[in-house]
This record gives structure tokens, sequence and C-alpha cells, in this order.
């Protein structure tokens, strides 16, 4: 489960993602569980949207995010500073590790699900593609980073070898469980 170390009014918070939804997370904010669920049917984070935070309505307003840069964030009438740094490494990856390819637009080929095959945990852009074909990776080394709800995410590699195949470029739309990269 990806962790965030956010800062709320320059309190640092520890915060912890889980999707357990198509539309609804379970959030960890300093240990204290939370469900919220994205209420706004056609969720467009360029405009205003309404959250449900442990079965309460709020209206937020949320700038692009970038991390480690500060931006404002609008929770019905109040107005707070914030900033997202990095995901810290937690020891277990379970979030981003292989998993079975779903059929894809992508040609045929890449649709086989394989061994090494690394695919997008959640919907989303590529941002950029960090390693080329043929480079050597190391197990937790940032492979890419997709953007997804204004939040970018590092897909890091879970073992050691060689990339054997990309099927992503910068600025390419993915679908949960779409093959990225093949690690060899």
């Amino acid at each position: 489960m990806p962790e965030y170390e956010v800062f709320i009014d320059d309190k640092p918070k520890k915060v912890e993602v889980t999707r357990t939804g198509q539309s609804s997370f379970s959030i960890r904010v300093d240990g204290k569980a939370r469900s919220v669920e994205f209420v706004t049917s056609a969720l467009d984070l360029e405009k205003p949207f309404t959250l449900k935070v442990d079965n309460k309505n709020y209206d937020v307003e949320l700038p692009k995010i970038n991390r480690g840069k500060e931006f404002s964030v609008r929770v019905e009438e109040a107005t707070f500073k914030a900033e997202v740094k990095v995901p810290a490494r937690k020891a277990s990856l379970t979030a981003f590790e292989p998993t079975v390819a779903t059929p894809t637009k992508r040609a045929a080929a890449n649709r086989q699900a394989v061994e090494g095959g690394i695919t997008a945990p959640m919907t989303g852009k590529i941002v950029s593609v960090k390693v080329k074909k043929g480079d050597d990776v190391k197990a937790g080394q940032v492979l890419c980073v997709i953007e997804a709800m204004k939040m970018e995410n590092e897909i890091i590699a879970p073992k050691a070898g060689a990339v054997k195949e990309i099927y992503v470029s910068d600025g390419s739309s993915v679908s949960e469980g779409e093959p990225l990269l093949m690690i060899g």
C-alpha cells in the first residue's frame, strides 16, 4: 500500500492509501483508518467534487497536485495549504507487484500474461518511462510514473532483472491491469 508524507498547514501526516473499489478507498492518516468514496458521478478533479469520508459528505476543490510543491485544498468553506512528499518505501510492495494482465487494445503479443510482466495497478496516464529496453534494473527501482486522479504514482520493479520489453511511452493512457513492461 502506498504511503505518503503529507503536510497540511505545515503539520506532517503519514497517509496510506488502498483502493477498495472503483471509486472508494481505505485511507489511514497517522494510523487512524478512514473510509473514502468519490460521490460525484462524473469525476473531474479540475472541477469541484464531493467526497464521502466515514459517511459524511464534503465538497472539495483541488488543483493539480505536484509532489514536493505546495498547493491549496478547499474543503467546504475552509482552505488548507498542502504538500505531498514522495511515497516512502515499505518492505511489502504488493500494490505494484506483477499481476495477470487483462486483454487490452495493445498488440496480441503484448496481451499475453507472462512471468516478469509489470501491469498498471490503476487507470491513468504515463507521465514518464524511466528505463529503456535492455536496461538492468534493481528490485525497488522506479520503472515509470503513472498519473491517476491528479497524483503521480511510481511503478517500481518487484525484482531485479533486465528490461525485455516496454509497451508504453510518455503520454500514453493505460487501464488497470494493462501491460506496461517486462523484466526478465
